[in-house]
C-alpha cells in the first residue's frame, strides 16, 4: 500500500517532528510506502501543500491518506467532511491515527456520517438563529 501522510502546523514556530514521528510508526507498523506532505504555516484559505496531495488523490496515486488528528487535516467540519467524502467516494481509505478513526471501515463510516450528520444539524441551528435575528430586527423597523 501507498499512503499519501499529511502533516500541518500553523506557524513556523511550531515543529512537525511529533506529527512525523506518530505517522511514520504507524506507516511503518503497517508495512505500508508513505510520501510525506508537511504543511507549514497555512492560513485558512491557502494549503498549497494539501492543494497539491489532494491533486495526487484525485489522481489515483495513493490507495490512502493518513494524518495524525483529524484537527491537523481540516480547519472546519465543513472541511473536514467535503474532503474526506471525496476521498472515501474515490475508494481512497482516509485514517485518523490518534483518534483512532478508519473510514473505511463499518464503525469508521459510522462515525463519519455521525459527525456529518451534527455538522448539518449546527448549520440549520445558525441558521435558524440568524434568521430570528433578521425577523426582530426588521420587526423593529431595523435594516
Amino acid at each position: 500500500m501507498k499512503v499519501a501522510c499529511y502533516l500541518r502546523i500553523s506557524t513556523g514556530l511550531q515543529s512537525l517532528a511529533n506529527q512525523r514521528a506518530i505517522l511514520e510508526k504507524y506507516v511503518s507498523d503497517k508495512g505500508w510506502t508513505c510520501d510525506y506532505y508537511e504543511e507549514i504555516e497555512s492560513s485558512r484559505k491557502t494549503r498549497p501543500i494539501k492543494a497539491a496531495m489532494l491533486h495526487n488523490l484525485r489522481n489515483h496515486e495513493y490507495d490512502g491518506v493518513v494524518v495524525t488528528r483529524l484537527d491537523r487535516f481540516a480547519r472546519s467540519s465543513r472541511e473536514l467532511i467535503l474532503d474526506v467524502d471525496e476521498i472515501l467516494k474515490k475508494n481512497i481509505f482516509f485514517i485518523s491515527v490518534i483518534d483512532n478513526l478508519d473510514f473505511s471501515t463499518a464503525s469508521g463510516k459510522l462515525h463519519f456520517h455521525l459527525m456529518c450528520a451534527f455538522a448539518e444539524f449546527e448549520r440549520s441551528l445558525i441558521a435558524d438563529r440568524v434568521s430570528q435575528s433578521l425577523q426582530r430586527l426588521k420587526s423593529e423597523g431595523k435594516n
